[in-house]
């Protein structure tokens, strides 16, 4: 088994991480370049960390040039008059309202004309909001940098390791069909039940560490992407299927699931896809869609079956055969060679 480290600097906010192990890997593939010209001076030309389609159809993008709207033709930047911040997280709630988590000014809700800003001041944990969950009673969970904060609509229940919480860096929370919380931590992951906190783990008594997203899937499993890889739980067992340090997860139309993880094959990091009916056997079957030498983050399927991904460097959007990279003003298809 591959041995991966993977050391997160708070000073590059929470992201930038250098994975090792010891495979021999390929260099990466040169791609071929089409160019058109797009005037647009907010499309994300830096981090973007998650990406969210609104029922309206309108995509909603977390960057660090603040939250960026894309109604089908042009980038509008969302955020620019309320804050400088950086945004990490985003989630469209059951009324169709929106809420924005940044970094160190807390999180904005947005019914479509306003804004409110929710900080430490009105009782949330901490300002660097990393993660934004609804549970199925309508509840706001907002996993911070200092610990967890469930809001009910009108106040705030914080929950830090005082109280049990394994770790107060939190990158991912779920609820699963059975109603149980799932919070992955830069520690150990740990499931709520209401009333504390206990550890989740593997054969043996093993602690998952650092997970950074946690999905359910349509079939019920709930998958952990992280240090220690790709994991899913069946309700019974956890199985690994991939040992690649696993940042982001995301389930298609089709059941396909997409991560963005370090590739098996070259130096980088890999937008990959895992065939739905390869899921629940032995060994699964990943394709490897796009590979870069910068890390890949939120993952969305709109509502036309485009794939969009976050980089550093911006947002791709993938059709099926060619990629669209928005950046520098211009619209350029990469077609990558084949493998």
């Amino acid at each position: 088994m591959n041995t991966y480290f993977c050391q997160f600097s708070f000073s590059v906010l929470l992201l930038i991480g250098f994975l090792c192990n010891g495979q021999t890997k390929t260099k990466l593939p040169k791609k071929h370049t089409v160019y058109q010209d797009l005037s647009n001076t907010h499309i994300p030309k830096r981090i973007t960390r998650t990406i969210v389609q609104g029922k309206d159809g309108i995509i909603l993008f977390a960057t660090w040039d603040g939250v960026i709207k894309y109604d089908g033709t042009t980038f509008s930047n969302l955020t620019s008059t309320l804050t400088d911040s950086r945004f990490f997280s985003l989630l469209e709630d059951r009324n169709q309202n929106f809420w924005l988590g940044a970094l160190g000014s807390g999180a904005y809700y947005h019914d479509g004309e306003t804004f409110q800003n929710f900080t430490t001041a009105e009782g949330l944990v901490n300002n660097t909001v990393l993660t934004i969950y609804e549970d199925k009673q309508g509840t706001i969970w907002f996993g911070t940098a200092g610990g967890v904060s469930r809001y009910d609509g009108k106040s705030f229940q914080n929950f830090t390791i005082k109280d049990g919480l394994q770790n107060n860096e939190v990158n991912s929370i779920l609820e699963d069909q059975t109603g149980k919380l799932w919070f992955g931590t830069r520690g150990n992951a740990c499931f709520y039940d209401g009333v504390g906190f206990s550890d989740i783990t593997m054969d043996e008594g093993t602690t998952f560490k650092n997970i950074r997203h946690i999905i359910e899937t349509e079939d019920g499993c709930v998958w952990l992407g992280g240090n220690d890889g790709l994991w899913r739980y069946d309700g019974n067992t956890f199985t690994n299927v991939n040992e690649q340090f696993v940042g982001y997860m995301y389930e298609d139309r089709n059941r396909n699931l997409w991560t963005s993880s370090e590739s098996e094959t070259v130096y980088g990091w890999a937008l990959s896809q895992y065939d739905a009916a390869s899921l629940t056997k032995e060994k699964s079957t990943r394709k490897e869609i796009m590979v870069e030498d910068n890390m890949f983050f939120g993952i969305l399927e709109d509502f036309e079956g485009h794939i969009w991904f976050g980089n550093l460097n911006g947002v791709y959007r993938y059709d099926g055969s060619n990629f669209i990279d928005f950046k520098d003003n211009v619209k350029k298809f990469l077609v990558l060679p084949e493998n």
